[in-house]
């Protein structure tokens, strides 16, 4: 008696079902995975570059001695 996967399991057959793009939400495409466009590519590139993606922390307290 075969077992059915649970749902969200990946049963082996076929592909995964893609992740949307993390600016827009549209369908992520092969040549600019895991983004839909070049352009959502850049807007990340850029959010990055400009410091908009930080992981906040507390200051260490050795910085505040000098």
């Amino acid at each position: 008696m075969p077992v059915k996967p649970k749902s969200g399991a990946r049963s082996g057959k076929g592909r995964a079902k893609a992740k949307p793009c993390p600016i827009c939400g549209k369908p992520a495409t092969d040549a600019s995975k895991p983004f839909c466009s070049e352009r959502c590519r850049d807007v990340d590139l850029n959010r990055w570059l400009s410091g908009s993606y930080a992981i906040p922390g507390k200051r260490d307290e050795d910085e505040d001695a000098n």
